[in-house]
Formats: structure tokens, sequence, C-alpha cells
């Protein structure tokens, strides 16, 4: 059950990142977008977390709420505040493309807190660093090198890479900065994303309420952008959605990308930890390619493909190394159980 509802939450982020991108180009807030999508979420999601745990609703203590409130500020406010910005300057494909790399640094980000261990004398230990290195090689090549378009165009968009010749050397270099400037933002929305994941799953051990914790982190969320925003935004105008595209977005993303997406990916890191969790990012992307392509005639270049290969070879490397530890402490404790009976039957 946790593959399936992973998969099936990787096909509702792509649609909404996807949305997002749209959205975004032509000219929704960032901030706002964050607070209506999670009112959408805590509208949908109250009255099932109030009636479902009714009876088991866990009592919430003060170390509990700021332990919600760290969640929501890193897995909502400010991830998706950097991703936005990053997906602006890039495209959704890119912006997925380095998600992959979300699974290596909670890795990293679990390792001081115990929740994953690293033994480098074994070749579990070995797979995961492997896995690391491979990781942060594909990031770089996704950051700093763009390559040649894979795939052609029928409409000549500003997103496509023949577009327009170069009119001089400053339009490109402008364009390499906002490149660059994404790049950066998006890598700032992983971290934010990965220690999310950390974050989430000591909360779910320590108020084991998934609907109640999450309808709580979603008004946290509200409350959190919407106090940004009105902080560096003064501009009350910026709160009316203007067009079918951004009422669409604002609504699907709030159903789909922060109430069923959140709710499944909470129960998964509470049934399978966070790094299973984080290991279904790269069928975001997947998903995303292929919508952009067929629907909106994105186009696919050589530096995206290359880096996200490496990218997802170093996360399955890490993932290996993760279920070979798991399967050598399996026989472990296997092996230390049949000696316990053993050693009762000869007392018998």
């Amino acid at each position: 059950m946790p593959i399936i509802g992973m998969v099936a939450a990787s096909v509702g982020f792509a649609t909404v990142n996807v949305l997002i991108k749209k959205a975004i180009d032509v000219g929704i807030n960032h901030l706002v977008l964050i607070t209506y999508r999670h009112c959408i979420a805590a509208t949908f999601l109250t009255p099932i977390a109030y009636f479902r745990e009714k009876k088991t609703r866990t009592k919430i203590t003060a170390a509990v709420f700021w332990q919600i409130f760290l969640s929501a500020l890193l897995g909502a406010t400010l991830s998706q505040y950097f991703f936005f910005i990053g997906m602006q300057y890039t495209t959704a494909t890119f912006s997925c493309a380095f998600l992959n790399i979300a699974p290596v640094i909670t890795f990293v980000v679990a390792l001081p807190f115990g929740l994953e261990t690293l033994n480098m004398k074994s070749t579990a230990g070995k797979a995961k660093v492997l896995g690391m290195i491979a990781s942060v090689a594909g990031a770089m090549v996704l950051t700093f090198y763009k390559g040649v378009a894979l795939t052609s165009t029928s409409h000549q968009g500003p997103s496509t890479a023949h577009a327009a010749p170069p009119e001089s050397m400053i339009d490109h270099h402008h364009q390499t900065l906002k490149w660059t400037l994404g790049s950066l933002a998006l890598f700032a929305g992983c971290f934010c994303w990965s220690t999310w994941f950390v974050v989430q799953s000591k909360v779910s051990k320590n108020y084991p309420s998934v609907y109640s914790g999450t309808a709580i982190m979603f008004f946290l969320v509200i409350l959190q952008s919407a106090s940004l925003c009105f902080v560096t935004q003064r501009d009350t105008s910026l709160w009316v959605l203007k067009g079918k595209l951004e009422l669409v977005t604002v609504v699907y993303a709030g159903l789909v990308g922060s109430g069923l997406g959140f709710l499944i990916m909470s129960w998964c890191v509470k049934q399978r930890g966070p790094v299973f969790t984080s290991a279904f990012c790269p069928l975001i992307q997947i998903f995303v390619a292929v919508i952009e392509y067929a629907f909106l005639e994105e186009q696919l270049h050589l530096g995206s493909v290359l880096g996200s290969v490496i990218v997802i070879v170093g996360l399955y490397f890490l993932l290996w190394g993760k279920s070979r530890e798991v399967k050598v402490c399996e026989i472990k404790e296997g092996q230390g159980n049949s000696r316990e009976d053993g050693l009762r039957m000869e007392q018998v």
C-alpha cells in the first residue's frame, strides 16, 4: 500500500507542478499561492480529521505543537516558496529533476538524529557513500550544464532553446544567472523539504493522529505564509485571483498537492520511514516531463537528462545500501532469537 500511495501522490504532484509553473508565468504571487492552496487543503482535511479521529485523537502538548510548527515551516512555507522561485527561473521538469537529491539530503540530515546509520566498513555503507557522491555530482551537472535541446516544439515560446537568436552577451549572461539563482533556490527548497521528512518522523511518533496533525500543520502554514506576504508585499490586489488558470491551480494544488499528497506522505513516513518516502521523487520528474512535452510542448535538454540519470543512479545506490542493512539486521535478529530459543530448550 505505501508504494501504491506514493505512485498516486507522484502523479498528483506532477500535475500540480505543471499547473503551478503556468500560474507563476502569468504572475500569481508565490506566498499567495501557498496561502490559498493550504486554505483549500485545510477545508478539505479538517472535517475528515475531526470525525475520523474524534475518539482516538492524541492530546497535543507544547513540545508537539512546536514540532508541528517547525514541520509546517520547513515542509510547506519555506520549501514551497524556494521551490516556486526556482521554478520561475527554470522549468517544471528541471525543478522536479532537482528534487531527486532530496533523499540524499534526507539521509545526511537524518544521520545526526540517529534515524539513519552509516558503517563505512560494510558494503552497504560504501554503497551509501557512493550514492551520495553520485547524487551531488548529478546536482552539479543539473545546475551548471544545460546542454542542447533533445526535443523540438511546434511553437516559438520563451522556454525553447531556439526561440530567438541571442542579441548580446548580456542577455546570455542574464539567462545563465537566472538559471543559477533558480538552481540555488531549488537546492534551498530541497534542503527544507528533506529536513521536513526528519521532523515529520518525530511528529508521527509523538503525535500519531495523522489526520489531525496534518490539519493543524495546514493552519500553521496559512498563518506563516500570509504573515510573510503581508510583511513583504503591501499590495492587497495580489490576493485577487485572475482568470481560470489561477483558480484551477489553487483548488487542485490544495486538494491534491497539499491535502491528499501531504496526508499520503505523512502516512508513508510513519509506515516506512523518511528515506523510503523521499525515494519516489524521480517519479514526479518523469510524469512532469511527459505532461510538459505532450501537452505544453516544452523542450527537454541534455543537461537535465544527464544530471537526472546520475542523481537517480546515486539515489538507488543509497537505497540499495539501506535495504542491504535492513536485511543484515533481520538476519542478525533471527540468529539472536534462535540462540535464545536454544538456551531455553537446554534449560528445560
